[in-house]
């Protein structure tokens, strides 16, 4: 059986209660729309981003191919802190569509421990300084193993 959480008050990176992400797909370590992190979680799941078929092919080349699950272009996904930042690293102008837009309102305050703040603002959806946070979740749900 998957280990259950303890439900929490999760912050994202505005220092906000962390914001629902996407349920269709079902995302997050936990699979019930946030981009939570818990201790179980040591892969940092905490970007809420909307994934581009560059972004995609550049994860598989990585050992993650996350087609795999049914991701395609233009779903959103919580995303391994690391690999968003490998993206961001290995982009050739900001304007590549291989680092992911970024959702401030679902990513987790955890994404700080490896991505700069100015990092995630220069690629936040547009738009997204206007969305509010939604309410934080309440329970929690089992976690996932990445594939």
């Amino acid at each position: 059986m998957a280990a259950q959480r303890t439900p929490t008050r999760s912050l994202n990176v505005l220092s906000k209660p962390l914001g629902l992400f996407s349920k269709s797909p079902m995302t997050g370590f936990y699979r019930n729309g946030y981009c939570d992190v818990g201790p179980e979680d040591t892969g940092n799941h905490s970007v809420a981003a909307e994934v581009t078929d560059e972004f995609l092919e550049f994860s598989a080349s990585r050992g993650n191919d996350l087609r795999t699950i049914g991701l395609t272009g233009g779903c959103k996904w919580c995303l391994c802190a690391a690999r968003w930042r490998e993206a961001l690293n290995a982009r050739k102008n900001d304007s590549d569509p291989v680092v992911p837009r970024v959702f401030l309102h679902a990513t987790h305050e955890k994404a700080l421990d490896s991505i700069k703040m100015e990092d995630l603002k220069k690629f936040a959806a547009d738009g997204e300084a206007a969305q509010p946070a939604q309410t934080p979740r309440t329970s929690p749900g089992a976690p996932i193993k990445e594939v």
